[in-house]
């Protein structure tokens, strides 16, 4: 079987992709795989180094409030419609799988010409612009959050497959102990871990520098920050004269599986590739979501950990710093709470969510 892989622009829609690919080499090694990407993007850089041949087709995202950009994205669907098309003539798919992001759009519009079995995935329980306009072409939509159902109006019931979000094996069976030995840590310390994404995120950068200074050389904590590449100079400028005996600053970090296995506590955004991954390690949270996605779609995420019990949101206003502090001293001094969110944690996971894809695909 022949399977092209499609979805851009961010980790939250390449990781799922290269998750679901990896399974199928792992059950079916005869299969042919295939990921389409935007030179431009992410994508670029992440697939080529997690093992799967790319080729790149034009693509854009959609600027609403330039009536001239829609064109020139129009323009570029189009072309890089006909580019996925010529790529599939030569590759000749059995099925190809979307995970969202603009680069979707002209390799599914490709397929649904070409004729080929079409699949999306959806992360959030807000589902993209993307994805819910292209899944009136396609067979099935699999599904991150059931509370996303509703908003695919176009497809039979039947045809939306609540599966959870995909994480690659190496989040499963993770041990706090083996990754500690890997990063240094001592087992006896109460590990925080805090990322907002590749590029960062300013308001939780801002309050985790409150929380190093709250904690800096405590002997009982350890923190992992993970900055991104925007703010990282920034905040090293703001430590520079401090002795930070337990505290580790990165801008990016790539080895997310042993960061969060580390852990004791996350604090971060709700994207449902993050929480897909903390549930996965079974992590207690703190979730920040961001007010700046469509339809509040971060928190509906954080939500559905928050309801089994494994995590608490904070939200992003006047308030955050402080009550991030104060969730932080209660946790650092409650294991047992920390516990009982573990737990609450390992309910909101779907670790069944890349055979209930695969499956799907396979059996049809």
């Amino acid at each position: 079987m022949n399977i092209i892989l499609t979805g851009g622009g961010t980790g939250g829609h390449i990781y799922p992709a290269i998750a679901i690919g990896d399974k199928i080499k792992e059950r079916f090694p005869e299969t042919n795989l295939l990921y389409i990407g935007f030179k431009g993007g992410l994508e670029a850089n992440i697939v080529p180094k997690s093992g799967f041949d790319i080729k790149y087709v034009n693509a854009r995202w959609v600027d609403r409030k330039n009536i001239f950009a829609i064109f020139k994205t129009i323009k570029s669907v189009l072309k890089g419609k006909k580019q996925a098309y010529n790529i599939m003539k030569n590759f000749k798919p059995d099925v190809i799988i979307g995970t969202g992001g603009y680069v979707s759009y002209p390799v599914i519009l490709a397929g649904k010409k070409y004729g080929t079995k079409l699949y999306l995935h959806e992360q959030n329980a807000y589902p993209g612009m993307a994805n819910r306009k292209l899944s009136k072409y396609v067979n099935k939509v699999f599904i991150g959050f059931e509370g996303a159902r509703k908003y695919f109006t176009t497809l039979d019931n039947k045809n939306i497959v609540y599966s959870g979000n995909p994480v690659r094996e190496s989040f499963y069976s993770i041990s706090k102990e083996e990754s500690r030995k890997i990063l240094g840590i001592p087992e006896d310390k109460f590990v925080i871990f805090s990322f907002g994404g590749s590029q960062g995120a300013k308001s939780i950068n801002d309050s985790m520098i409150k929380v190093i200074e709250e904690y800096a050389n405590n002997k009982k904590v350890h923190i992992l920050f993970g900055t991104g590449e925007l703010y990282y100079e920034k905040v090293i400028n703001h430590f520079c004269e401090m002795d930070l005996n337990n505290v580790s600053i990165k801008d990016y970090i790539t080895d997310m599986p042993n960061y969060l296995g580390a852990a004791d506590l996350v604090i971060g955004r709700a994207g449902a590739l993050s929480l897909a991954e903390i549930t996965m390690c079974k992590r207690a949270s703190i979730l920040i979501p961001s007010p700046n996605v469509t339809g509040n779609h971060q928190y509906h995420n954080a939500m559905s950990v928050v309801e089994k019990g494994g995590a608490v949101i904070v939200d992003e206003d006047e308030e955050m710093i402080s009550n991030i502090i104060e969730y932080v001293k209660r946790f650092v001094t409650d294991p047992e709470c920390i516990k009982a969110m573990e737990k609450g944690s390992e309910e909101a996971s779907m670790p069944l969510a890349l055979d209930a894809i695969v499956n799907t695909i396979f059996q049809e």
